[in-house]
C-alpha cells in the first residue's frame, strides 16, 4: 500500500542531526547475502506479563521503517543497528501508512 499523498515519510524518518528520532541499520538477507541500508525507529518495550504466579519480563525490540525498503525481508535475516545484531523474526508487518515494523530478537543475551 503506498503511503498517502499528504504524508512525505522521508521527512517523518529524519535522522538524528535532524532533530528527527530515526537511526540507521543494515539488514543481511540470508538467502543472497544480499546488505541494505534502512532508515528507521528502533524502539525497545519492555513487556511484564502474569499468568497467574508466573512473571515473564522480557524486552520486545522492533525496528519502524518504510515498507518499500522492507521489500524482501524475512524471518532469520540480520539486522545490525548501533553494533547489535538482531534477529528479524517475521515478515515485516505493514501498518497501512507506508510503514512497517520488524519485530526483531537479540542475537544473543544483552545483558
Amino acid at each position: 500500500m503506498p503511503a498517502p499523498s499528504w504524508e512525505n515519510l522521508d521527512v517523518f524518518l529524519q535522522g538524528d542531526a535532524a532533530g528527527g528520532f530515526a537511526t540507521q541499520a543494515t539488514v543481511t538477507l540470508r538467502r543472497s547475502g544480499e546488505e541494505r541500508t534502512l532508515t528507521g525507529i528502533f524502539d525497545e518495550p519492555y513487556l511484564n506479563a502474569q499468568l497467574g504466579e508466573y512473571e515473564v519480563d522480557d524486552a520486545q525490540p522492533r525496528f519502524t521503517c518504510k515498507e518499500v525498503d522492507a521489500v524482501g525481508i524475512r524471518a532469520k535475516d540480520i539486522l545490525v543497528l548501533n553494533g547489535r545484531e538482531f534477529y528479524v523474526m517475521s515478515y515485516p508487518q505493514q501498518d497501512g501508512t507506508g510503514l512497517c515494523i520488524l519485530k526483531l530478537e537479540y542475537e544473543d543475551d544483552p545483558t
